[in-house]
């Protein structure tokens, strides 16, 4: 892509973006970006691999040590990207992975999607989620906070994120943006549905895959084995991940099929029959967004961020994340055509607030 210089140009940083609900968030932006804005504005984007990324209209800067080490990391945010932004002259730079690096920019922004620090670790969890984790929730409030001040907005996904960051920045900086999945085919509803259930999402200690294991053996243990559970992990991601594999592997109604590219992804919601999403801590929950958008019925953890994220639909059937039981009770009811489904109302919520990337761009800007 050739420089223009006569645009203000935009910069996406993300370098530590490669995988998960992240890279999704920041493919959906450089696709608004790189089909809407590249005529008015120079599009640069700050990416962990640029080889992974194929947009017309936006310079791509590949960052690839950013990932091997947090020294590395915190070197880029808060020393190299100062020069580095004085030689790009941004207009807008928004840093897409929640740290807010020192830079010199007209307007800028970070977008806060790491819910770690909000989640209380039980001592199991600390121990099978891994030091990562157990740092994350300890210091990544302290890493939120510095430089925040200098955002003109904070971008959330969650009015109740929004509450939480009141902390941090001034109540009127912090935007609320609602993710939103663009060129999706929705599924055709089949008359003839079956009894798989589907539950994508990476190996984290707070997705709760244990709750859809339980249930599982639960409905076993009553004679039920017309169906089938569909994980999308290995058991070769991490401590937790060995942890539900070795537990649940001999239970052959589940099946362990491990980390799948966003098309297969979609392939798979698509021949499945519902989706279950018990995680008990999200920005969002994007699998709720992409199950909406294939019409599919939805099993949903009875948390708040969940009540926000499902917004207006009427295939939903809410349970207690912690209720292996309850979970296996309404998964017989799925299994037998009795299942009565919930229809809910999107929240309202306050200004600003931002429905898709137009209208989110259109406030940065």
């Amino acid at each position: 892509m050739r420089e223009n210089r006569s645009l203000k140009k935009i910069v996406v940083s993300a370098i530590n973006i490669s995988d998960g609900g992240a890279l999704s968030i920041l493919k959906e932006c450089l696709g608004y970006l790189s089909s809407n804005l590249a005529n008015e504005y120079e599009i640069i984007a700050l990416v962990n691999n640029k080889a992974i990324f194929d947009y017309k209209n936006i310079k791509f800067y590949s960052f690839p040590k950013s990932k091997k080490s947090w020294l590395a990391r915190l070197y880029y945010e808060y020393i190299y990207f100062y020069g580095f932004s004085k030689k790009l002259k941004p207009y807008l730079w928004v840093s897409l992975h929640d740290m807010t690096p020192n830079v010199k920019a007209d307007i800028q922004a970070v977008y806060c999607h790491n819910p770690s620090p909000f989640y209380k670790l039980s001592s199991k969890e600390a121990f099978l989620g891994g030091y990562k984790f157990l740092l994350f929730n300890l210091f990544y409030r302290y890493l939120y906070a510095i430089n925040i001040k200098r955002n003109k907005y904070v971008i959330v996904q969650q009015d109740a994120l929004r509450r939480k960051f009141k902390k941090f920045a001034e109540a009127e900086k912090v935007v609320v943006a609602h993710p939103t999945m663009s060129n999706k085919k929705q599924a055709v509803v089949s008359e003839t549905a079956g009894n798989s259930f589907f539950y994508p999402a990476f190996a984290r200690i707070f997705k709760n895959f244990g709750v859809i294991c339980k249930a599982t053996e639960i409905l076993l243990s009553q004679g039920i084995n017309n169906f089938q559970v569909i994980l999308t992990i290995s058991g070769n991601e991490n401590k937790y991940a060995r942890y539900i594999y070795n537990s649940y592997k001999h239970v052959e109604n589940i099946k362990f099929i491990g980390v799948q590219s966003r098309e297969k992804t979609f392939e798979l919601y698509n021949e499945s029959d519902c989706v279950i999403f018990p995680s008990k801590l999200e920005t969002w929950g994007l699998p709720i967004t992409e199950a909406k958008s294939f019409s599919k019925p939805i099993l949903l953890a009875d948390l708040d961020y969940a009540h926000e994220a499902i917004g207006a639909y009427d295939r939903v059937k809410f349970f207690n994340p912690e209720g292996p039981a309850e979970l296996a009770a309404i998964m017989k009811e799925f299994i037998n055509k009795k299942i009565k489904f919930r229809s809910t109302s999107a929240r309202y919520i306050e200004h600003p607030y931002a429905q898709n990337w137009k209208q989110l761009f259109d406030i940065l800007l």
